[in-house]
């Protein structure tokens, strides 16, 4: 083979590199991510968008267990999940875990140190998941050209506030069946906002993870999974759900 002909195909190769990069660069950005309706306000222009993705930093996927951040860490920025899920979590001085939350693609997590400049919980991926990091100081900066995302960050937080106290009441009142059931159709809807099935999907927590969450036995969230599934409201293989019969899961959750 001629030196020619060698620098030829060695040039291809490097152009071939150069396309695919730039083709990853431009399905990787926020005006591309089918998530950005949830994260984003709506009214951003294109130049804000551009200004937004010059300070989102994106990193390798989280693998199942792997940490975004630890309790007390320094608080730095919050994050977008793009893909997969995770589970947040606060520590006793006894060392028991307490589940506070799961976040799936288009929900934010993070704000927990906003107050105090440092996280109060931990975020563990539940299974292989990416994230977007938007950094709180170069956002606030950012927030002063555009007041509409600084608004839009008000409302995000102001949606997981709300879900707390919803959690709050579940937990103080709710029997074991109206958790359950009220755990399920939130997770339905959230699969609905991001236009993916809201009636079949994978349980990503595992039994122990959703009892803990729910303030519950493993044996009474396997007990009512069960029943609902004899009862044929549900549909479950191990981690599978099916919801069969929407209006009555939702009438058991006393929606």
């Amino acid at each position: 083979m001629g030196e020619a002909q060698v620098n030829s195909q060695a040039a291809k190769f490097l152009e071939s590199l150069a396309v695919e990069s730039s083709a990853t660069r431009f399905n990787d950005n926020c005006s591309n991510c089918r998530l950005g309706a949830f994260c984003l306000p709506l009214a951003l222009r294109h130049r804000e968008l551009d200004e937004l993705e010059r300070i989102v930093q994106r990193s390798q996927p989280l693998q199942r267990g792997q940490h975004l951040f630890w309790e007390r860490d320094e608080f730095q920025a919050f994050y977008a999940v793009r893909s997969g899920s995770l589970k947040a979590y606060q520590t006793s001085h006894e060392g028991h875990e307490q589940v506070t939350g799961f976040y799936f693609p288009g929900e934010i997590l993070g704000f927990d140190g906003i107050g105090t400049n440092f996280h109060v919980s931990s975020a563990q991926a539940l299974e292989t998941a990416s994230v977007c990091t938007i950094p709180f100081d170069a956002f606030e900066d950012l927030s002063q050209e555009m007041p509409h995302l600084q608004r839009h960050l008000m409302q995000l937080m102001s949606r997981e506030i709300a879900e707390d106290h919803q959690l709050i009441a579940l937990l103080s009142k709710a029997t074991a069946e109206q958790r359950m059931s009220a755990f399920l159709i939130g997770l339905s809807s959230r699969r609905g906002r991001e236009n993916l099935s809201a009636t079949k999907f994978r349980l990503s927590m595992s039994r122990i993870e959703i009892s803990n969450y729910l303030g519950l036995t493993v044996e009474t969230v396997s007990r009512i999974l069960s029943r609902l599934h004899k009862q044929k409201i549900l549909k479950v293989d191990k981690r599978e759900i099916e919801i069969l019969q929407k209006d009555v899961l939702k009438e058991t959750a006393g929606f």
